[in-house]
């Protein structure tokens, strides 16, 4: 079912705030995690001109390309990130890298207020390229702990079967 455009709630004036969402990977949750970057999309542009019009550039759209996507959670006892980080690279080298597994699809939530599902997006063939299992450790800081993945991936859609919830109570 597409969007139709129709507004739900004709009362919201407010736009999603960007502290509640949830993602998932193999269909779960991921646990704690308290920051997700942009995702962003750039096309390149190719310029050309006319041989009878070389005052100007035209331009059309070129290769697009996807920028990397960064999740950070606090350090637990949750091993998700780093078991997922392995499949890529591991100590005990080339033969433990896991062709098949490496990639996963993730699924990122954007929650209203009472945390119903307002905007979905897909990621598709996302890898990890960067894994931070422990940060800069300071014993006169007041900090958590945050482990850091970078993800890199090939593409994202919004999901436009979801529709916006009915916030009435």
């Amino acid at each position: 079912m597409a969007n139709t455009g129709f507004v739900v709630n004709t009362h919201r004036i407010d736009p999603y705030k960007n502290f509640k969402f949830k993602l998932l990977w193999d269909g779960k949750p991921v646990l704690g995690i308290s920051k997700v970057s942009a995702l962003k999309r750039t096309t390149e542009v190719v310029k050309h001109r006319s041989g009878g019009e070389n005052a100007f550039d035209h331009k059309s759209p070129g290769r697009s390309s996807y920028e990397a996507v960064t999740l950070e959670r606090g350090i637990t006892h949750d091993l998700e990130f780093e078991k997922w980080a392995q499949l890529v690279h591991s100590y005990q080298g080339d033969p433990s890298m896991d062709l098949v597994n490496y990639k996963k699809d993730l699924t990122l939530e954007v929650l209203n207020e009472r945390g119903q599902v307002a905007i979905r997006y897909f990621l598709f063939r996302c890898w990890v390229s960067e894994f931070t299992a422990m940060p800069d450790l300071d014993a006169n800081a007041n900090a958590v702990a945050i482990e850091h993945l970078k993800l890199e991936l090939e593409g994202f859609l919004r999901d436009e079967a979801t529709t916006e919830p009915s916030e009435a109570a």
